[in-house]
């Protein structure tokens, strides 16, 4: 969005440059990346990154310091999965954005969701490093936030990982990861960190001790855990796991699995209420309620309240509406313009586990030689032991679709996952 960089780059583009993006891109990443990388980044002002940053750590703080919030939210968490150990805080967070058009023609940041589960910190260094260095952006183009430059990024990031621990007993864990499309980000993860990438299935507990094995098969004692085991990936592809992961182990986690329902999806409903007293932040938050509070009318009415145009009667269809399962991941399960008929379907058991949201209309900001493109933005957040939340750095999703996620973007071009930059 920022004009003259935006046309210097068009301007210089070409496929072959695109091509040897991506070859350097999977040479540093020690893998090829299976997901769409899009052409181009996207230049920001560092005013309004810094601005949305700020947004999404007032809106975690309130969170975090509301106590009738926290116990609907863990009451919330699927059984088995209430994982012993809570930590004080989340280790990582990440609060996504787009824009909407103001009433005056302005772009106004909005909430997509905000989840506190690490992303892919490692893969995006490499992917802005690879943008800057084939698509000649200077030697040191803004990238990272909280006046943060390279080392000190690395320096919070390990320190949140590894917190008082050597590399050997901390490992970073998921289901099947070297089938994952993340594998990218752990293998740079591991090269970085110098942790092992371990199955989670694979742990072996030994009185309340987990363990995994090295490459010669020893039987190694972990200390702390990495985790990018999603739980609702574990629950679909019903993994069992040799432990219980509600039992007390002797171990801390980087990324407690707890936070991972805690702040999540769950969040926006109340968000949106009044009685969240967030301020300037509140304006950044969309419309949204219960899917269980909406067909019983509560949630209908505040939605109206708020300016939500729906329609009313058994066969109304509900277009300014989007509905989501509170914990899924990578957008899975979103369905826009929900009918009053498919809501009354969701069996009643299962109504608690769905929310309605104001569908947002997000404006095309990204001048490309397909069409002006939508931008998402992600603010990646690390928050180490004895430390305070920080926003890092950023990722960015290009998309000309409905879904911004780059699996629903992948037959077009000049979209898909990207970096932001700033002179």
């Amino acid at each position: 969005m920022i004009a003259d960089l935006r046309a210097a780059f068009n301007a210089s583009f070409s496929p072959e440059k695109y091509t040897e993006f991506l070859q350097k891109l999977d040479a540093r990443c020690g893998t090829k990346v299976e997901f769409r990388v899009a052409e181009t980044p996207v230049f920001l002002p560092r005013r309004l990154m810094e601005e949305i940053a700020k947004a999404g750590a007032q809106l975690a703080e309130r969170l975090m310091d509301w106590p009738e919030y926290l116990v609907a939210a863990r009451n919330s968490i699927p059984g088995g999965y209430l994982v012993a150990g809570e930590t004080a805080h989340p280790h990582f967070l990440t609060a996504d954005f787009a824009f909407v058009q103001g009433e005056n023609g302005e772009l106004l940041p909005r909430l997509v969701e905000i989840q506190a589960f690490p992303s892919v910190f490692a893969y995006q260094v490499a992917l802005n490093k690879t943008y800057a260095e084939v698509f000649d952006l200077g030697a040191s183009p803004g990238m990272y936030l909280s006046g943060l430059t390279e080392e000190g990024f690395w320096k919070l990031f390990r320190e949140t990982v590894l917190g008082k621990h050597a590399p050997k007993h901390v490992i970073l864990t998921e289901v099947d990861p070297y089938h994952q499309k993340t594998l990218p980000d752990f293998l740079l993860t591991q090269e970085k960190l110098g942790i092992p990438l371990v199955e989670i299935s694979s742990l072996v507990a030994i009185g309340n001790k987990l363990h995994y094995r090295n490459t010669m098969g020893e039987l190694i004692p972990v200390h702390r855990i990495y985790n990018r085991a999603i739980a609702d990936e574990m629950i679909a592809r019903k993994v069992e796991l040799p432990f219980k992961l509600s039992d007390s182990w002797d171990v801390e986690w980087a990324g407690h699995p707890n936070w991972y329902f805690l702040i999540s999806k769950y969040a926006v409903p109340w968000l949106a209420q009044d009685e969240a007293g967030l301020g300037e932040a509140r304006t950044v938050v969309p419309p949204a309620v219960f899917l269980e509070d909406f067909l019983e009318g509560r949630g209908l009415e505040r939605l109206r309240a708020a300016g939500v145009e729906l329609a009313e009667g058994p066969d109304a269809v509900y277009e300014q509406l989007l509905l989501k399962p509170l914990f899924s991941f990578a957008g899975k399960g979103i369905q826009f313009g929900p009918s009053r008929a498919e809501l009354l379907a969701i069996p009643e058991g299962e109504r608690g586990n769905f929310l309605l949201q104001q569908r947002m209309h997000f404006v095309p900001t990204i001048e490309t030689p397909h069409g002006m493109t939508q931008a998402e933005i992600r603010i990646l957040y690390v928050w180490p032991d004895g430390g305070k939340l920080t926003a890092a750095l950023s990722l960015v999703r290009l998309g000309r679709g409905k879904m911004m996620g780059v699996d629903h973007n992948r037959n077009q071009e000049w979209v898909g996952a990207s970096g932001a930059f700033w002179p």
